[in-house]
């Protein structure tokens, strides 16, 4: 009797592929892609440590089904900088820029120019979106109320606020449990406010690991580098309040949600007693304001911003930012 040694080749499907993959069978660019997902505009999933974010492949499936595919997709991440933007609005550069300044246009991205001048790049939708809002009219059109241009004067400029907004919108969506949420949060910060506010070394190295990569321009220590790094870092004594206080809640959340890992040699150290459960007063301020917006969803530039609210723009300790735009 002969034995059947016939060997059957067994085939996998993998339900996933990794973001440049993604991004090729999207037709996509690196960047485009890179900014449909921080937009929203493509689900992904985080993979192993260290080996970048997935696509599922009905996720691709459902995007490439969508009508104007890859042309709309891409026309929707367009980004163009305050040139182009006041075009698209059909209002002046210098209008434009005002706006901006003022927190009612958000960047969804910046490049550093060649000399080293900050240049903000926003969404050509949400710029069509704003236009396109009867309620924007008086801002687009009107005279600049003499309250928001006092606070022109004084060197209000929101825009790097804004973007910081943005990111954090986006890093608290990506994040999975509280301690990412921390994590994500303490980003944000100069470490010495991270220093002040998470006592425990073991937890703030817990949190280290858990920090998202900042955009990088330039080598570590270039000029570029330490620009961009001021723009990622928060500035305003106001949104660094906030920072802290939502750092020192979202901790103790951590904390009961499972403890920092820590060497087994070193001891346990107990939380102090009613720290767990006090809740810090938390400032109420713009920065506030436009994350609720974002945490709800609400993405337009329409949302965003006093004036919008038809409201006076709160003066904040903003910081001129390079190149208008």
């Amino acid at each position: 009797m002969s034995e059947d040694t016939t060997t059957h080749a067994v085939t996998t499907t993998v339900s996933w592929v990794t973001a440049d993959h993604a991004a090729q069978e999207l037709g996509l660019t690196a960047g485009e892609f890179e900014l449909a997902a921080d937009l929203g505009r493509i689900r992904t999933t985080p993979g192993e440590r260290g080996s970048g974010r997935r696509v599922d492949r009905a996720e691709l499936e459902r995007i490439r089904a969508r009508p104007g595919h890859p042309q709309a997709l891409r026309e929707s991440v367009r980004t163009v900088g305050a040139t182009e933007g006041a075009l698209l609005m059909g209002v002046t550069k210098d209008r434009f820029t005002r706006l901006a300044r003022l927190g009612l246009l958000a960047p969804a991205e910046f490049r550093l120019d060649r000399h080293r001048a900050v240049v903000w790049l926003y969404p050509a939708q949400e710029l069509r979106d704003f236009a396109a809002d009867g309620r924007n009219t008086e801002l687009l059109r009107g005279r600049t109320s003499g309250t928001l241009e006092g606070q022109l004067d004084t060197g209000l400029d929101l825009r790097a606020r804004n973007w910081r907004t943005r990111r954090l919108a986006l890093l608290l969506r990506r994040a999975t449990d509280p301690w990412s949420r921390a994590g994500a949060l303490a980003s944000l910060l100069e470490p010495a406010h991270v220093r002040e506010v998470v006592k425990d070394p073991h937890e703030r190295f817990h949190l280290g690991r858990l920090r998202p990569e900042r955009p990088s321009h330039g080598a570590p220590g270039s000029p570029g580098a330490v620009l961009a790094e001021t723009l990622v870092t928060a500035q305003d004594p106001d949104e660094i309040a906030w920072l802290r206080a939502e750092l020192a809640g979202l901790l103790a959340e951590a904390r009961a949600h499972r403890p920092a890992p820590r060497p087994a040699s070193a001891p346990r150290r107990p939380a102090p007693a009613g720290r767990l459960h006090r809740k810090q007063a938390r400032p109420r301020g713009a920065f506030r304001a436009l994350l609720t917006r974002w945490r709800g969803g609400n993405r337009g530039p329409a949302a965003r911003g006093p004036a919008a609210r038809g409201g006076a723009a709160r003066p904040a300790a903003a910081r001129r930012s390079g190149r208008p735009g």
